[in-house]
């Protein structure tokens, strides 16, 4: 764990600093690649995923060490040549583990998330899920496992080949001559985030586009039809813990609602999207059929609230990263603690982005367990320790956002309950 999060503290500042660049070049180059509050969202979403991580929430059905130990033929020598081996071999199962992810309904709800934001910038590839809770896809590393790559070479690469999916999410990348052929480029990648008929569930692959040439599932992104992204059933939220488990819910509430125990069962498992006869004809949902009539998700906001949620954004960020840097000095106790606090700061702000009540419950919650750690604590975890004053500066960071969002909440309550004045 201390060695994760060392990672992430060098990770984490790498991304964000491609990210401003991306921006800044974007707006040289006079190209419009960003929303203000689904890049929040999506760097949201990323904070999540890490802080999902921090409490190890992931159940791992067979453990790549325990395969290594029992299906081993013999020991692979530690070299550089086993390191490019397990590379290929990881992003082999990559492909076949992703293409299940799109293809399978159950499995959708492990992946929508990264799909979820109707951009598509360096931001998006941060949208990871906390959905993916068992590790289903254990089976796919058996051959690593008989072939003897040793766990070590696996705990290197793995995280490798995951950073290295990063910087082709982007638009400001055109096509990449020869290397079109070998690995995955922007180019491919935009073909994969788009809903449009001819881009729809292609290029799975992660770094090695060959993957999908010899599986069927290649396409190339054609001048004649710009990419739209998102998905088919358009998400409607900037809270990314909403957007991990909706197509959860709508699988619970069809297999409920369903009158065939056939269909019941099999819904999980039906490609992606499949709803039983009686629920599509009793509860339609619309989805997108003609991208380019997708209107982007954009609530009407009070003036200064995407200033206040890039401030909540930021101060989140600060508060993860000296978790982070402070991981080896924190009990299992206070890491749990410390993520639930910043889990219910990104629900609260978030769902202040959508507008919803939901954000001063959150924001209440949070409130109270920020305070009752500091006075439990005697201060803010070891922050005094590293900066004099810490703790003052957290409580009152507390007390001035349940202010805040408070005063958002009415503002938006009071827009809602106003008459609309129609003209004639």
């Amino acid at each position: 764990m201390e060695t994760y999060a060392a990672v992430l503290t060098y990770a984490i500042p790498g991304f964000i600093g491609l990210i401003i660049i991306e921006y800044l070049w974007s707006r040289i180059v006079h190209r419009d690649i960003a929303n203000s509050m689904d890049t929040i969202a999506s760097l949201s979403s990323g904070m999540t995923n890490t802080l999902k991580d921090m409490i190890g929430l992931a159940l791992v059905i067979v453990g790549y060490e325990w395969m290594h130990r029992h299906l081993s033929l013999g020991e692979v020598p530690n070299d550089v040549l086993v390191y490019v081996i397990a590379f290929v071999m990881i992003d082999f199962a990559a492909y076949w583990s992703h293409r299940f992810n799109h293809e399978i309904n159950l499995f959708w709800n492990r992946h929508i998330v990264h799909h979820s934001s109707e951009e598509f910038n360096l931001s998006c590839a941060l949208r990871q899920s906390i959905s993916g809770i068992i590790g289903v896809y254990f089976f796919l590393s058996i051959p690593m496992a008989i072939i003897g790559i040793p766990p070590v070479v696996m705990a290197v690469t793995a995280p490798l080949h995951l950073f290295a999916q990063f910087w082709y999410h982007t638009r400001l990348i055109g096509r990449m001559g020869f290397l079109e052929h070998i690995l995955v480029t922007p180019s491919h990648h935009r073909v994969h985030h788009a809903i449009n008929a001819e881009y729809i569930d292609k290029n799975y692959a992660a770094i090695f586009i060959i993957w999908d040439k010899m599986f069927g599932t290649f396409q190339e992104e054609l001048e004649d039809v710009p990419a739209v992204y998102g998905v088919k059933k358009p998400v409607q939220t900037w809270n990314p813990f909403l957007i991990n488990y909706q197509h959860l819910w709508l699988l619970m509430t069809d297999a409920w609602r369903t009158a065939e125990w056939r269909d019941k069962a099999r819904i999980w498992f039906m490609p992606t999207g499949w709803r039983p006869d009686d629920v599509q004809r009793n509860y339609p949902i619309e989805v997108v059929d003609d991208p380019n009539m997708l209107v982007k998700y954009a609530p009407e906001q009070p003036k200064g609230m995407v200033f206040w949620s890039w401030a909540q954004l930021i101060i989140a960020n600060l508060l993860l990263y000296f978790m982070l840097s402070q991981i080896a000095n924190l009990s299992a106790g206070q890491i749990a603690l410390y993520v639930v606090f910043l889990g219910l700061t990104v629900f609260a702000y978030t769902s202040l982005m959508d507008g919803s009540v939901m954000s001063i419950g959150a924001e209440l919650i949070k409130a109270v367990l920020g305070i009752a750690i500091i006075l439990t604590v005697g201060q803010w975890f070891t922050i005094d320790d590293v900066l004099p004053g810490g703790t003052i500066i957290v409580a009152s960071y507390i007390m001035v956002s349940l202010v805040i969002t408070s005063y958002f909440v009415h503002l938006q309550m009071k827009t809602k309950s106003q008459p609309q004045v129609q003209s004639y």
